[in-house]
């Protein structure tokens, strides 16, 4: 189960909209039905043998519901069994998800408290998005994941392109319009297991120099600037696609098991974030895919490896704003 409950009480982060590309209803009751799956993701990478160790948590798919209604959002959703029955073949994944994406008009902000454990060894292939299931290749019960992140953005064209209207259902993007952005972001991570991250089995002699660590992290600071764009087809149908590019430094290290001085090193830090959503949208009706995926790319202790760590969000939603004759928060 999981609940967000999103507040903004300050004044400065205020827009004036211009009413012929955005549609203010924030003031109307957004409620919305939905179906949501948050993840994260590890992965090794030699650049020298041009070889990959993927590695995924078995995350299930949450049902729920939520409002919106002026500066207050709440989302409340919960894990069916009979949804996600998958346990058998990807192992069980046991994990907390505290990801939270504020649209503000002139902001928009990325935070990311997750503790995962459990995954599983991922088939070496290309993947479309980050959150569908890759093939088995073998279950790792024993590892876990600890991380933290934050990243937030300057909206520079806020009167006329709105996140809100594909993300939140409280706004109706009227035309198509984009925005440049800029911002910073920081984030913290680690994963650790019982035995070597990287399988004796794995079957590449010099991967990561046969490193045996068995528990490895990274801090990391970059600088990020970014384009997001709706386009509106036939009034109400709608595409907002979005990337962001960051750079700046890392810190990154290995831990081992049998006593051995630890691994450290500073090294650059590459990281983007893809938005994408996709629907229709009116005056009372939404319904449309949202999703969200940021992934930090760091230099290793071992040269010419880096690691990827990544997290993010799919959800579809269906929503109906009702008008309120009388305000229920006050008078702003």
């Amino acid at each position: 189960m999981s609940v967000l409950v999103t507040t903004a009480s300050a004044q400065w982060y205020k827009t004036e909209n211009d009413t012929a590309y955005v549609a203010d209803y924030t003031r109307d009751l957004t409620v919305r039905l939905y179906g949501s799956r948050k993840y994260n993701y590890y992965d090794l990478k030699d650049s020298r043998l041009k070889k990959e160790l993927l590695y995924r948590p078995n995350t299930g798919t949450n049902l729920g519901f939520g409002v919106n209604y002026k500066f207050v959002g709440l989302n409340i959703g919960i894990n069916f069994p009979f949804v996600n029955d998958h346990k058998s073949e990807f192992g069980d994944t046991k994990y907390i998800d505290l990801q939270a994406h504020l649209y503000l008009r002139k902001f928009v902000v990325d935070f990311y408290g997750q503790y995962y454990e459990g995954y599983y060894q991922a088939e070496r292939k290309p993947r479309a998005f980050n959150s569908a299931q890759q093939g088995l290749v073998a279950l790792r019960p024993d590892l876990e994941n600890e991380s933290l992140g934050l990243s937030v953005q300057y909206i520079f064209n806020d009167e006329r392109f709105s996140y809100r209207a594909a993300y939140l259902q409280n706004e109706y993007q009227k035309r198509s319009a984009g925005s440049l952005m800029v911002g910073a972001e920081a984030f913290a991570w680690q994963m650790r297991a019982d035995s070597a991250l990287i399988p004796s089995d794995f079957g590449h002699p010099g991967f990561f120099d046969n490193e045996p660590f068995s528990r490895t992290g990274a801090v990391s600071l970059a600088v990020n600037i970014g384009y997001a764009h709706t386009f509106v087809i036939l009034k109400h149908f709608f595409i907002t696609a979005s990337l962001s590019a960051a750079g700046g430094i890392n810190h990154s290290g290995f831990r081992y098991g049998d006593g051995r001085p630890r691994m450290r090193a500073f090294g650059w830090q590459l990281n983007n974030t893809v938005r994408f959503a996709a629907g229709y949208n009116s005056r009372r009706w939404f319904a449309g895919l949202h999703y969200v995926d940021i992934t930090t790319r760091g230099a290793s202790p071992v040269a010419g490896a880096h690691q990827n760590f990544g997290a993010g969000n799919m959800r579809f939603s269906v929503a109906r704003r009702f008008s309120l004759k009388k305000p229920l928060i006050g008078k702003f």
